[in-house]
C-alpha cells in the first residue's frame, strides 16, 4: 500500500512539473502578416507564469492556422487581445512594433 502510495505521488509531480513547463524554453511561433512577421515566443509568456492551457483551452485551438487572427478582432479583445488590453499586458493599439518586425 505504502508502494502505491509513494508511485501515485511521484506520478502527481511528474505532471506537475510537466504542465509548468507547458512552454518549453526556444520554442516559438511565427506568422507573416502585411505588417512584418510576428513572432510568439514561448519564453516571453512562460517568464510570466503562464501556461500553455491558459489561452488554449478557451482562447485559441491547439492546432495550426486554426485562428485566422486580425487586428480588429485583437484590438476588440478577442484572441491576443483578451490579454493584451491595456490593463493584463499592453495593448496592441499603438504598440505594433512590439509584435510587428519589418
Amino acid at each position: 500500500m505504502k508502494k502505491i502510495t509513494m508511485m501515485a505521488a511521484a506520478l502527481v509531480v511528474v505532471m506537475a512539473a510537466a504542465q509548468a513547463m507547458a512552454v518549453p524554453a526556444g520554442k516559438s511561433v511565427e506568422w507573416n502578416t502585411a505588417m512584418g512577421k510576428v513572432t510568439f515566443k514561448g519564453d516571453d509568456h512562460a517568464g510570466k507564469g503562464l501556461k500553455c492551457n491558459e489561452c488554449h483551452s478557451k482562447i485559441f485551438k491547439m492546432k495550426k492556422g486554426a485562428a485566422q487572427m486580425k487586428m480588429a478582432d485583437i484590438n476588440a479583445g478577442k484572441y491576443c487581445g483578451e490579454c493584451h488590453n491595456g490593463k493584463k499586458a499592453f495593448k496592441p493599439a499603438g504598440n505594433c512594433a512590439k509584435c510587428h518586425k519589418k
